[in-house]
């Protein structure tokens, strides 16, 4: 979701990997289950006209698409996602936003989802069941399901904050809900949920009783090829004056729920920080696009860092970092705003040492084409990273392009540290937090990785 060094959105991965059969079911360029940093303040002003015309609230099929032969099988599988190419034909006149069902080429029923033109991600599949009809009911249940599975978790402190709703891991291809205390943040990122926004809202006021649900907008390259016109503003109840302010453990952390990168904080980071601070202590730490201080507040505080030096290219973004500081009392982190290559680069040339280095870049891959540039990138930037490491150091480095697979990820690492002539042990090779669950049936959802490091 990157804007200097944001995250313009994050997409899931590599393709469908449990079926050969999927080669044309492959994610597409305009697909994607969340968008990492949306940009834009939110406004209050009166939502824009729909995106298309209102759809059929019977939930029932307006037409019936047909696979070609020998492409059904992923979508027996329950892979929510069908392309373009997979298609043979379509019976019927089915208008954006119309419920459809899908069918093998010789008309036997596969599933029921909604139909975009606009996309190359034609149809997005939500029920299994042809006696189901897609309609408010039917979400209003996905998220009283979504919501439950937090609460089993312990994540229903609303001191607190969680993702609610995670897209296709929750079965709800295109909608991404966090909520930041008692206001939730929610993300369209597909034509098909955009058409049933009153009815998900509807279902999360019923649920979840916010005191207001903000709207925060897809990437806009995204919202384009799905079709979508959705402006941030605030959808129902009332925004927050000024941040919101959440616990996680022990801490504090101030999140703009109106301007702020992704929903507003790295929610899928929760646990990677506090593994990072456990071998924190007592180390000078290098904290590179640090956002609003997440790693680093979390090592100087919970894991007793010497000191902790925090860089990022967004003014907004080190204000937020150093106002987290502050709140937290951790004296000995200090913020900068500067490009966080140029930085590094600087860094090394003077030979300077840390004994823990953090890595966390923007996505670097926005489609499978860019992932060869994407990955010299992060090559180049663990490169110097292994560089500012003292023999003994910790290498905490993160991927948020899911187009850039675990396996690519560390064979990268792998190339580093065969030409940094240092020893890379593995500790933990770590994704999302749980309240970011990843479909079995949908593996692109897996775009997180975080792997923890000792550099000989």
């Amino acid at each position: 979701m990157p804007e200097g060094r944001r995250r313009p959105g994050r997409k899931p991965g590599s393709g469908p990997r449990h079926d050969a059969t999927a080669k044309d079911n492959r994610r597409p360029r305009d697909a994607g289950p969340e968008g990492r940093r949306p940009d834009g303040r939110a406004a209050v002003d009166p939502p824009p006209p729909p995106a298309s015309r209102p759809t059929d609230e019977s939930g029932l099929p307006t037409a019936t698409v047909l696979v070609k032969a020998k492409r059904a099988r992923p979508f027996f599988g329950r892979h929510p996602w069908v392309l373009d190419t997979a298609i043979e034909r379509v019976d019927g006149t089915p208008a954006d936003g119309d419920v459809v069902d899908l069918a093998t080429h010789e008309g036997r029923f596969i599933a029921r989802g909604i139909w975009n033109a606009s996309s190359r991600l034609r149809v997005r599949l939500y029920g299994f069941d042809a006696s189901v009809a897609i309609d408010a009911p039917f979400f209003a249940a996905r998220i009283r399901g979504a919501v439950a599975l937090r609460r089993a978790l312990g994540l229903d402190d609303r001191t607190g904050a969680a993702r609610l709703v995670n897209s296709e891991g929750d079965d709800l291809s295109g909608l991404i809900v966090d909520r930041y205390g008692d206001h939730l943040a929610v993300q369209v990122t597909s034509l098909a949920m955009a058409g049933r926004l009153d009815a998900i809202c509807d279902a999360l006021e019923e649920t979840v009783k916010p005191a207001g649900i903000l709207l925060r907008g897809a990437d806009r390259g995204l919202s384009k090829l799905e079709g979508l016109h959705l402006p941030d503003r605030v959808v129902r109840g009332t925004a927050p004056e000024g941040p919101v302010f959440i616990r996680e453990g022990k801490l504090s952390f101030g999140v703009d729920l109106t301007e702020g990168q992704k929903t507003g904080f790295y929610l899928d980071q929760r646990d990677n920080r506090r593994a990072a601070a456990l071998l924190a202590r007592d180390r000078r730490v290098l904290d590179l696009f640090c956002y609003s201080g997440g790693f680093a507040v979390t090592c100087a505080v919970a894991g007793g860092a010497k000191s902790v030096l925090a860089v990022d290219g967004s003014a907004k973004a080190t204000a937020l970092a150093r106002a987290n500081a502050d709140f937290n009392g951790a004296a000995n982190v200090t913020v900068e705003t500067a490009d966080a290559f140029e930085r590094i680069d600087a860094l090394s040339a003077s030979g300077e040492k840390f004994g823990m280095v953090i890595l966390d870049p923007p996505k670097f891959a926005r489609s499978r084409g860019a992932i060869d540039e994407a990955l010299r990138a992060y090559h180049r930037i663990n490169r110097v990273g292994l560089d500012l490491l003292e023999p003994g150091g910790i290498l905490v480095t993160c991927s948020c392009s899911g187009s850039v697979s675990r396996d690519d990820f560390l064979e990268m690492l792998s190339a580093v540290s065969q030409r940094a002539g240092r020893q890379i042990a593995m500790l933990e090779c770590r994704g999302a937090a749980p309240d970011h669950p990843v479909s079995a049936s949908c593996l692109e959802g897996e775009y997180l990785k975080c792997v923890i490091a000792r550099v000989a």
